[in-house]
């Protein structure tokens, strides 16, 4: 997870943490618009994770198509 990816879950969390306060104080707009924002740094944070899974995914397959056609020839 690069670093933008663990400061959106972080930023999320605690965004998503001072949604539920705010419910519990009955401060419903706000718990919306906090709970509404932690889900997006956290849709973001997921995104880097699968987006970063892929690209190993990637480098992974190509260093097997190397070796293999290395092996080949």
């Amino acid at each position: 997870m690069s670093g933008i990816g663990k400061w959106n879950l972080g930023i999320g969390a605690l965004l998503f943490g001072a949604a539920v306060v705010c419910s519990m104080l009955d401060l419903i707009p706000a718990a919306v618009i906090l709970g509404v924002l932690g889900l997006l740094g956290l849709v973001i944070a997921g995104y880097d994770v699968i987006e970063n899974w892929a690209e190993r995914a990637e480098l992974r397959r190509r260093g097997a198509r190397a070796r293999r056609e290395s092996q080949n020839r």
